[in-house]
C-alpha cells in the first residue's frame, strides 16, 4: 500500500497527525503495535490514572467532608474491584471513539509493530503476518515508557511502575513512591486517599521540581494532610522484594544511609523516549544519548521526509504537547505556517488540590535577569472555596516589571487545571496583568483568583485580601 502520510504511534500525537492528515486530504495510515489504540495517555496513563484520581477523591470526601456537609454514611468502605472495573470501561469507551475517529477519516489501521526498511518503507510485524507499506512522508510517535535505575528490578509485583499501579487488586498498607514528580504524586493520591501510608523519597529539594518552587512547597503542605511524609534531598541505593514487603535504603544528604519499608514501592522517576525495534537506523535517522529522535524546528529529523513528535522527542512529556506538534507537522506538510509556543504549553498535576502551570517560573526569571513583580491570592479568601471547602492553595501571577505582560502565571487549588486555559489565552495575546485585572469574572468562582492574583501584581490592589 501507498500512502501520502503514515504515523508509527496512535497515541495523542499520533491519531491526531493522522485525523489532521486526513483532514487536509492526505491518504494517511497509523500503525500501532498493541491491540488498541490511544498509546499510553488512554491506556496507561493521562486517561485511567484521572478515573481513578476521581474515585478515590469521591470516597476520600466522603470519608473526612460529607459529615460537615451534614451527609451522614455507615459502613463506608473501598470497593477497588470496582474502581478498577470502573477505570478500565472509561478506557475502553475512549479507545472505542479513536477506533470510530480513524473509520470516520477513512485512515487505514496497520497493527503491529512498526519498524523502518528505508526511508519510505515500513515494515509492520505482528503475531499472524508481516507487511510493507510506504509512505511519501512519516511521522514517529512512539511516545515513552517509564524509566527505572540500573539496580532496581522492576518485578512488576511488589516494585512496579505506573502501569501496574494502576490495577493493583487492593489497597496497599504501605507505599514508597521513588520521585516527588507528578505521576508518582498523582498515583501516591489515589491510595494516600484510600488509607494507604505514603512515603515520598525525592532526590531533588522539592516537589514536582520542575515547576515554580511555590507549588511544591504548597502541595507538599497539602499532601502532608493526607500523612504522606517526605524525603526530599534523598538519594535511592536499593530497592529489595522480600517477599510479602520491599525494602528501600536511600542516603540523607548528610550520607546516612536510612531504610523504609512498605507493601508496594512505585518507581516513578521519569519516562524515556521508545524507539525500540523502530529500526530508525534503516532511514538514517538520528537518535541522541539521550534515547530522543533528533529534530529542528520543523520536527523534521534528518531525513527530509521524516519527522517526529512528542515523547521521543526533546521538550516536556506532555499529551497535549504531543497533539500540538502532531498537527503542526501535518500542516506543514501540505503549505501552511502553524506556530507552537513551547513556553505556553501548560503543565498539570492533578493531585487535588490541582497543581496548574504556563509561562516562567520565578526561579527562571531570576536566572535570565528579567526584572518581574508578583501578585498573589489565596484561595482561603475565595467566596467559592470556602463553599466547596477547598480553601488550600493559591494563584502566583509573575508580570514583567515595566510592561505589566504576564510571564508566568502558578495555580494550585480547586479545577486550576482548567483555569490555567484563561491563563494561556492572556499570555497567547500578551496582556498585561491590569488587563485581565479589568475583566469581568462571574462571582462566586475559582477563577476570582486569577484575576485578585492579577489585581495584586497591579499596584498591589487586590480586594479581597
Amino acid at each position: 500500500m501507498k500512502y501520502d502520510l503514515i504515523v508509527i504511534g496512535s497515541g495523542p500525537g499520533g491519531y491526531v497527525a493522522a485525523i489532521r492528515g486526513a483532514q487536509l486530504g492526505l491518504k494517511t495510515a497509523i500503525v500501532e503495535k498493541y491491540p488498541t489504540l490511544g498509546g499510553t495517555c488512554l491506556n496507561v496513563g493521562c486517561i485511567p490514572s484521572k478515573a481513578l484520581l476521581d474515585s478515590s477523591e469521591h470516597y476520600h470526601n466522603a470519608a473526612h467532608t460529607f459529615k460537615t456537609h451534614g451527609i451522614d454514611l455507615k459502613d463506608l468502605k473501598v470497593n477497588i474491584k470496582q474502581m478498577i472495573d470502573r477505570k478500565n470501561d472509561v478506557v475502553k469507551q475512549n479507545v472505542e471513539g479513536i477506533q470510530y475517529l480513524m473509520k470516520k477519516n477513512k485512515i487505514d489501521v496497520h497493527q503491529g509493530v512498526g519498524s523502518f526498511v528505508d526511508k519510505n518503507t515500513i515494515k509492520v510485524t505482528n503475531s499472524n503476518k508481516s507487511e510493507e507499506i510506504t509512505g511519501k512522508n512519516i511521522i514517529i510517535a512512539t511516545g515513552s515508557k517509564p524509566s527505572s535505575l540500573p539496580f532496581i528490578e522492576i518485578d512488576k509485583k511488589r516494585i512496579i511502575t505506573s502501569t501496574e499501579a494502576l490495577n493493583l487488586k487492593e489497597v496497599p498498607k504501605k507505599m514508597i513512591v521513588i520521585g516527588g514528580g507528578v505521576i508518582g504524586l498523582e498515583l501516591g493520591s489515589v491510595f494516600g486517599r484510600m488509607g494507604t501510608k505514603v512515603s515520598v523519597v525525592e532526590y531533588m529539594d522539592s516537589l514536582i521540581p520542575t515547576m515554580d518552587k511555590t507549588m511544591g512547597k504548597e502541595l507538599q503542605k497539602s499532601l502532608k494532610k493526607m500523612d504522606f511524609e517526605f524525603f526530599l534531598k534523598h538519594k535511592v541505593t536499593s530497592v529489595e522484594n522480600k517477599g510479602k514487603e520491599v525494602i528501600v535504603k536511600a542516603e540523607n544528604s548528610k550520607g546516612e544511609t536510612e531504610e523504609l519499608k512498605a507493601d508496594y514501592v512505585l518507581v516513578s522517576i521519569g519516562r524515556r523516549p521508545y524507539t525500540d525495534g523502530l529500526n530508525a537506523e534503516a532511514a538514517g535517522v538520528k537518535i541522541n544519548d539521550r534515547g530522543q529522535v533528533e529534530v529542528d524546528e520543523h520536527l523534521k529529523t534528518n531525513v527530509d521526509n521524516i519527522y517526529a513528535i512528542g515523547d521521543v522527542v526533546k521538550g516536556a512529556m506532555l499529551a497535549h504537547k504531543a497533539e500540538e506538534e502532531g498537527v503542526l507537522v501535518v500542516e506543514q506538510l501540505v503549505g501552511q505556517k502553524p506556530h507552537i509556543n513551547y513556553n505556553l504549553i501548560p503543565g498539570v498535576v492533578y493531585t487535588w488540590p490541582e497543581v496548574a502551570s504556563v509561562g516562567y517560573t520565578e526561579e527562571q526569571l531570576k536566572e535570565k535577569g528579567i526584572k518581574y513583580k508578583t501578585g498573589k491570592f489565596p484561595f482561603m479568601a475565595s467566596g467559592r472555596a470556602r463553599a466547596s471547602m477547598d480553601i488550600d492553595g493559591l494563584v502566583k501571577v509573575l508580570a514583567d516589571k515595566e510592561t505589566d505582560e504576564i510571564l508566568g502565571v502558578h495555580m494550585i487549588g480547586p479545577r486550576t487545571a482548567d483555569m490555567i486555559a484563561e491563563a494561556v489565552v492572556a499570555m497567547e495575546y500578551r496582556a498585561s496583568a491590569e488587563d485581565i485585572a479589568r475583566m469581568s469574572h462571574a462571582h462566586p468562582t475559582y477563577t476570582e483568583a486569577f484575576k485578585e492574583a492579577c489585581l495584586a501584581a497591579t499596584e498591589n490592589r487586590a480586594l479581597h485580601i
